[in-house]
This record gives C-alpha cells, structure tokens and sequence, in this order.
C-alpha cells in the first residue's frame, strides 16, 4: 500500500493558511506538466515536500519529481508485499503499535536485532520502504506524522551499520518528507555514539531537532509523558501488549 491516501476527500479543513494552499497548487500544476502521475498525490502530499523545501516551489518540485521517478522503480504495483521482505520481517527489528498523546503512530526499532550485510543493502532498502508505508496507514485522519522509540539495548559492534543507516535516512529525507514527528533513542551506549557522530551531519537542520536522547534516570518519565499508559508497552512499564 502506498504511503499517501487520498486524503483531498476531507477537504484543507482550514489546515495550513491561504497562501500556502496556492503555493500547493502552483506546485501540482508545474510538477503534473511534467509528471502526469503526480495526479495520484494528494495536496497533503504535495504540501509536505514543499514545508520540506521551505515552500520553494523549485527545490519542491525538484523533490517530488525525484520522488515520483522512485516510486515507478520500487513499487511498480503500488506497494510492496510481506512475501517480497519476510526474510526481514523474520528479523523481528521492528513493531509498530500503539499511538503517542498526539495521537501519532508509534514505532519501536530494536537496534541490537540489527545486523549488517556484506553485499548491497537493497532487501533492506526494500524493507525500510515496506516499514515507512506499513507506519503510514497507522495514520488517523489528519495526523500526517509517526514517532519512534529506538531501543539500543545490547547494542555493540557486531550491531554497526554505517552503510545501512544512512541508506534509511536517504529513503525517509527524500521520500518521506514531514512524515517523522520525534524519535526516542533510549538505552545508547557509549560505542554508539561514534557512529552517531558519522551520521548526524548528514541528517537535516529541521529533523536533527526531532532526534531525542534518553538518559536511563529519565526514560520512565519522558516515555510516559509522550506515552498514555495504555498505550506503552509492557516492557517499558505501560499496559500495551505488543
């Protein structure tokens, strides 16, 4: 399934003024001249990659032609199937359930589960697109944005992937613009930060600010002020089973 649904049928519902729809439409009509099938986005969409750009309808555009050009590649059909990445799936990094009290889906990545390959990183590619879409449809009705909680529990050496982390921070910078709300990292070690250091310049200016360290002292507290109880998991002193 495609990250987007068509969310035009609800209407702008007074979401994002005046002047910032016109530059959403100035935007669909100079990317449909050269892509008819940016008919298939939405203006929630399309208003994405240009907050992304700061609103400048020629690096949007630039953007979301690089975007739409992807998406014929990686998911011809549309989207990509359980069957295409259950070799990942079986790997278990990853759960998605559960919504934070603004109501954004909630994600937990276990990075200590994680282990580099050898040869090119395209079955995780596959499955980072797989994961951001299969996030998407958590989405409710007006909420545009997921959040996150990296668990770094165990993590150690064997566990570093350079290679493989700036390939996801690719695919969700480019491809996902806007969609990212906050992400915990919890439990880091030490090591961790070595890696972290080759990663951060990389990272936008606006998405830097939606990477939060969790200091262990402070990990019940922040998680249950961004968390209902009834909506953290056990493992982290909440009700939700996951």
């Amino acid at each position: 399934m495609d990250c987007g649904t068509d969310e035009r049928q609800y209407g702008h519902g007074g979401d994002g003024d005046a002047a910032e729809w016109k530059k959403v439409a100035e935007l669909r009509e100079f990317v449909e001249a050269q892509d008819p099938s940016a008919k298939e986005e939405d203006d929630f969409a399309l208003r994405r990659f240009l907050r992304a750009r700061d609103h400048n309808i020629n690096k949007a555009s630039v953007m979301l032609l690089r975007y739409l050009a992807w998406k014929r590649v990686t998911k011809p059909h549309g989207f990509i199937s359980d069957d295409e990445v259950r070799g990942e799936i079986a790997k278990g990094r990853d759960r998605h359930q559960g919504f934070d009290r603004l109501g954004r889906p909630m994600s937990y990545l276990y990075g200590g589960r994680h282990f580099p390959v050898r040869r090119d990183h395209e079955d995780l590619k596959r499955y980072v697109v797989y994961v951001f879409d299969k996030i998407c449809t958590k989405l409710l009705t007006g909420q545009e944005k997921f959040a996150a909680v990296i668990d770094l529990k165990g993590w150690g050496y064997a566990n570093c992937d350079i290679r493989g982390y700036l390939a996801g921070l690719d695919i969700m910078q480019s491809y996902y613009p806007e969609r990212l709300g906050r992400v915990f990292l919890i439990h880091v070690p030490y090591l961790f930060m070595a890696a972290w250091k080759i990663v951060y310049p990389l990272i936008d200016d606006k998405t830097k600010k939606k990477f939060v360290f969790v200091a262990d002292r402070d990990l019940d507290a922040t998680l249950r002020d961004a968390i209902d109880e009834s909506q953290l998991p056990e493992e982290y002193g909440g009700k939700l089973k996951l």
